[in-house]
């Protein structure tokens, strides 16, 4: 079997996200009334250890992937690149051949996806991306996760987007395509999503709106979902902040949607702007679930990037 690598969704394909869905629910159910570090009964990836790269500051990410390998039986070796020879100038070739010697999967988390596809190029163990500036499939895997979970059927879905058309909405776009939902994208002008996203979700027969009203996006939708409008590093933040103010997610705008709809942030947010705190603290936000799906989210893709799904 090839080395399977997770830089996009589309890496995986539909069959292999619904696997890793089913498998996700199939563990944390099992899962329910144990401590929170307790291996799974099976424990399928015994003796396997994961290496964690670290190029941008993490709490969900570095936590989620550390917890996943220990309820999976493995082990977890986390490496902040500032403390690491890459981090002195050796090349991304070495540091891929040098770690697949050592360990038996690699992830990393970067703001720039050349150096994961570098990586994954010279790697002879599975690269898992755990965010980089064009994607964040782990992300998405919790989403769909925590949707399905709360009774949505993702075949359908009507999925509203307002703020910023980042590296989140990206994958959001890709999961769209292989699992045939709809986006409404609420983004103000300057900030759409990339056009090889849209097309890809289009393409395979989602309806992907780019729209400029946030009441338009909104409207009928099954799930809200944002993100913090300046991610970590950006400059301009007062600009971007002011062409994104007509895009908050609060009661009025979900008013719009359907009444059983759910709202989404992949955190961490800043209440008061992307969305206000009675959505964020209301009954239909699902935001705690989607943060603990992080770890059954990464379960499975774990086992599937080591050929067990």
């Amino acid at each position: 079997m090839s080395v399977r690598h997770l830089l996009d969704l589309a890496d995986a394909g539909s069959d292999a996200l619904q696997a890793m869905i089913d498998d996700a629910l199939v563990r944390k159910t099992a899962r329910k009334g144990w401590t929170k570090g307790r291996a799974d009964a099976d424990a399928p990836l015994q003796g396997c250890t994961l290496a964690m790269i670290f190029e941008k500051n993490s709490t969900r990410t570095r936590v989620s992937f550390d917890m996943a390998m220990r309820q999976l039986g493995g082990s977890a070796i986390i490496m902040e690149a500032g403390s690491m020879q890459i981090g002195r100038g050796e090349t991304i070739a070495d540091t891929a051949r040098v770690l697949s010697r050592m360990v038996d999967a690699i992830m990393i988390r970067t703001d720039d996806h050349a150096k994961i596809e570098a990586l994954a190029k010279h790697a002879d163990v599975p690269v898992i991306n755990g965010l980089t500036d064009r994607s964040h499939p782990c992300q998405i895997m919790a989403d769909l996760l925590t949707l399905v979970e709360h009774g949505k059927t993702l075949k359908g879905l009507e999925l509203a987007w307002l703020g910023d058309g980042n590296n989140v909405l990206h994958s959001v776009l890709e999961a769209a395509g292989l699992m045939g939902f709809n986006v409404r994208c609420g983004v103000p002008e300057g900030y759409e999503p990339g056009d090889e996203f849209v097309s890809f979700a289009r393409s395979r027969g989602s309806t992907v709106t780019v729209t400029r009203d946030a009441i338009e996006a909104a409207a009928g939708a099954d799930v809200l979902v944002t993100d913090t409008w300046v991610s970590m590093g950006q400059d301009m933040a007062h600009d971007k902040i002011a062409a994104m103010k007509p895009y908050q997610i609060n009661e009025p705008l979900m008013s719009h949607a359907r009444n059983d709809a759910a709202f989404l942030h992949c955190l961490p947010a800043h209440v008061g702007d992307e969305v206000s705190e009675a959505v964020f603290e209301g009954p239909q936000s699902l935001v705690w679930d989607e943060a603990e799906n992080r770890i059954h989210a990464q379960k499975s893709v774990l086992r599937w990037a080591l050929g067990q799904l």
